[in-house]
This record gives C-alpha cells, structure tokens and sequence, in this order.
C-alpha cells in the first residue's frame, strides 16, 4: 500500500478539515493522503484558513469545499480512515464508505465562529491548526502495522480526548 487515505469531516468544509486534510499532505514520506469534505459544504474555503495556510507554506491550489458525496460513491477514493472534526458532523448521519474505513471524533471548536479583530480571529485559527497538527502528529506516529483494529480505535478515540482536555486545562488558567 502506497499510503493510507484518511478523511476529515466537518459540516461546512470550509475551516477545520481543510486544515486538517493540508496538514496531512504535508506529512513527510507519503504514508498518508488527506482528504476534507462537509454534509452541507459552504462551497468555498474560509479565507483565514487559506491565509493561514499559504503564511505556513502549505499550498492551497487544490483545496475545495465539497460534499462527502463524493467520497461515498462507487470507484471513489478508498478510504482507510473517517475522522470528524466538529461536533455537528459527529452527530450526523454519515454514507456508508466503502471498504468500511476506521472512524474517530477529534472536535474541536470551529474558528470561523470567533467574532472579533483580524488579529483574534488569526488566533482562533492558529490555535485550531496546532491541535490538529498535534492530533495528527500523533496518529501518523502510531505503530498502524502492529495495532489489531480493535487498539487501533482506541488509539485514535484517545488522541481526540488528549489533546481535548489538553486544549480545556489551557483555556481555564
């Protein structure tokens, strides 16, 4: 296997999984490939995240609010992994994905929601993308060729707790 295909959801694919899905292409040595997609995407991705991304060097040609209609569909991508990164997405009634991929809930609040200057805004997103740098930091570490499916989704259902909690006991002080 070249690499495993891994997708992020959020409802309006337009922040949050576009990050995600630009952090893991950025990866080193191509274990994964990163997809985003929405149940009702916003058709076009925030211009704070692109901000952000292009200020980090991440390239932003490609990335597209879509549907994850696209992903359910015969002869689509085969996906390894399904993660949602906002609440409301969660909660959502998914497509069934082929091949059956492995499926986690890593929320995190959605930066596109903060009010405010530019400045606190950029912070928001900023805060947003190291979680997910950190969450998918630690996935991409995980020993995926030694962990039976059962530890695997525990390992994953973990790294969102860790860094949730993480990110409460910092917002609290």
């Amino acid at each position: 296997m070249s690499a495993f295909n891994i997708l992020f959801l959020c409802t309006g694919n337009s922040a949050r999984s576009i990050l995600a899905e630009a952090i893991t292409n950025a990866l080193p040595g191509a274990k994964f490939t990163g997809y985003s997609a929405g149940s009702m995407p916003r058709g076009e991705v925030n211009p704070h995240a692109l901000a952000l991304l292009n200020k980090l060097g991440h390239p932003t040609s490609g990335l597209r609010s879509k549907s994850w209609d696209e992903f359910a569909v015969p002869g689509a991508t085969p996906l390894h992994f399904v993660i949602t990164v906002c609440d409301n997405a969660a909660g959502e009634v998914c497509p069934i994905w082929p091949g059956q991929p492995m499926t986690a809930h890593w929320g995190l609040p959605d930066p596109a929601d903060v009010a405010g200057t530019d400045a606190e805004i950029a912070v928001a997103f900023a805060d947003t993308y190291r979680m997910l740098r950190n969450r998918i930091g630690a996935f991409a570490e995980l020993p995926l060729a030694s962990l039976d499916r059962l530890s695997l989704k525990r390992r994953m259902d973990e790294i969102g707790k860790d860094v949730v909690e993480t990110a409460n006991d910092t917002a609290a002080r």
